[in-house]
């Protein structure tokens, strides 16, 4: 770790953060397949949005609210359009991918957990092996979300929608309320927005969350 803090001056240990630590479990072939497909890199259009003012709406919002977290403007929208993106091509909510970053690595690109996760997303390197291209860097602003992204989807689909449950995949900690319970409330609180989304976290029992029209128990 102090080799690889002094080959990248910016790196910084997870901290207070919640880091991931997802656990290697063997694929079967056609889930292999499917996660290769979605890791590969492709061209990206501007952005995910329906239409430009959407867009600078959107983009307008969480600058906003990200200014103490990422200072530089250019930065920062460069970092929001990518999330924006690889979140609708995952087919995940931008604001709940907001949220996991928060608690994972506080926006931090540098951050590497005790156990080796890294990056904003905090992936563990294993998935380049699994999944990605040798040579993929995860500190890398695309790379790393698209893992993330990827990975948190194939976690939901396995629990069928169960969010509780996928988020504690992601994070290693399966069965623990602590991180799970943090992501929904960043996700409902600090990064809630009242634009059109694809997902939304529903309203009353924290137990649910809301996904397009169909509602699923996540505790």
């Amino acid at each position: 770790m102090l080799k690889l803090a002094l080959l990248l001056p910016g790196l910084a240990l997870a901290g207070n953060a919640l880091a991931g630590a997802q656990l290697y479990e063997p694929l079967a072939a056609k889930v292999r397949a499917d996660l290769q497909a979605s890791i590969a890199d492709k061209p990206a259009p501007r952005h995910a949005f329906t239409n430009s003012e959407s867009a600078v709406d959107w983009l307008a919002e969480m600058s906003h609210r990200l200014e103490g977290r990422i200072p530089n403007f250019q930065s920062r929208v460069e970092f929001l359009r990518t999330v924006h993106f690889e979140a609708i091509h995952a087919g995940l909510d931008p604001q709940l991918v907001l949220a996991v970053i928060q608690i994972e690595s506080n926006f931090r690109k540098y951050a590497v957990s005790g156990s080796g996760a890294r990056g904003y997303m905090q992936v563990m390197p294993f998935w380049v092996g699994l999944v990605g291209r040798q040579g993929d860097n995860l500190f890398s602003l695309r790379n790393n979300l698209r893992y993330g992204c990827v990975i948190l989807k194939y976690y939901l689909d396995r629990e069928k929608g169960n969010l509780f449950r996928a988020l504690g995949r992601y994070n290693g900690s399966l069965g623990k309320p602590e991180y799970p319970n943090m992501v929904i409330g960043a996700w409902r609180s600090r990064w809630h927005y009242q634009g059109k989304l694809a997902f939304t976290p529903g309203p009353g029992s924290p137990g649910r969350y809301q996904a397009g029209n169909t509602v699923a128990i996540v505790a």
